[in-house]
């Protein structure tokens, strides 16, 4: 722990650091009121910060930039976020009262939306598929050897699956049959739908089998993993004066599975921010994550997260991540 004048320094050069891109030097410094020492102490006190391994000292300039240990420092001592500024608050109240329409949509959407509200890359990962659990459920007949199966999932995915139909069946077997696959269904998760009991009608039992095997082939066949969004992406380029690191972290935004697992590691060791070196992905020794869960009915079914320069601005993108995620698990639930 440092002591408050430590404390109070270290934080005025990562807020000042953060805002030009530029060393700061003690003339900055004690031109903040709130710390009322002379230029020679400041010098000295980031002197020590510097040995302690908070800040470091560029060769070309008089001035200190934070370590990924000063920036962690920043983080771990903000003090309680106050949340959005209004107008941002404004644009993500517009959206998800205007948003409508298909996952994938709401998700590609709600990345392009966090970008914009921070000018970083920003990263949705819907869903894993073999934890969507049946809302409901209805079969329809199209034709008169055709028929639909229609799911509400537990993410707000309405799934249509169409399979043949025995001309013989009756419209009264296929609502009778749509009845009782709604009954069976819901609640399960639909990767693993166990068979239905028989009605002892033998048209309406094929009906119901045939419906549950589509169903439960087209999510077992579904990867483990949600698909991610990825809105901002050019954002990056505009980061970084080394068009290789450019490179290097638009390269690795390609690669899903790595993405995923890289906000998954954050989460499951209860952060919200990776920084530096905390992510163990070399082409990321210069950027931070910002992350957070988003939930449907209490249960966390995906992530949404922020890539920038250490340099990111933590506490508008930590108000941003937490409103977004907040809301959008809101728009999923449907309140």
């Amino acid at each position: 722990m440092l002591d408050p004048r430590k404390s109070a320094i270290l934080r005025k050069v990562v807020s000042e650091h953060i805002e030009t891109g530029e060393p700061v030097g003690s003339q900055h410094v004690i031109a903040d009121e709130a710390i009322e020492v002379s230029a020679a102490t400041v010098r000295a006190e980031m002197a020590a910060l510097e040995r302690e391994g908070y800040l470091t000292h560029p060769h070309t300039s008089a001035g200190r930039i934070p370590t990924d240990l000063g920036y962690r420092y920043f983080v771990d001592n903000l003090d309680l976020l106050t949340g959005l500024d209004p107008l941002r608050a404004e644009q993500v109240s517009e959206f998800f009262t205007r948003t409508h329409g298909e996952l994938s949509t709401l998700l590609r959407d709600t990345s392009r939306l966090l970008s914009a509200l921070t000018q970083q890359a920003a990263v949705v990962v819907g869903p894993a598929h073999e934890a969507l659990v049946a809302r409901s459920a209805l079969l329809t007949r199209l034709t008169p050897t055709m028929a639909m199966a229609v799911v509400v999932l537990s993410n707000g995915v309405v799934d249509k699956q169409i399979f043949n139909l025995e001309a013989s069946a009756t419209d009264e077997e296929v609502e009778i049959a749509s009845q009782a696959l709604r009954g069976h269904i819901t609640g399960q998760v639909l990767s693993s739908v166990a068979p239905c009991a028989l009605t002892g009608r033998p048209v309406i039992d094929q009906i119901l089998a045939d419906a549950i095997d589509i169903l439960s082939a087209q999510h077992g066949s579904l990867t483990d993993a949600g698909e991610v969004f990825i809105g901002g992406a050019a954002n990056m380029a505009q980061q970084f004066v080394a068009v290789e690191k450019v490179r290097e972290v638009l390269s690795l935004l390609e690669q899903s599975i790595v993405v995923v697992t890289l906000l998954s590691e954050v989460v499951a060791k209860g952060n919200s921010v990776s920084i530096g070196a905390e992510n163990e992905v070399a082409s990321l020794a210069e950027c931070s994550l910002v992350v957070a869960p988003y939930r449907v009915d209490g249960e966390v079914i995906g992530t949404i997260g922020l890539l920038g320069p250490t340099r990111m601005n933590y506490p508008q993108a930590l108000s941003a991540v937490a409103a977004v995620s907040r809301r959008l698990g809101e728009q999923l639930t449907g309140e």
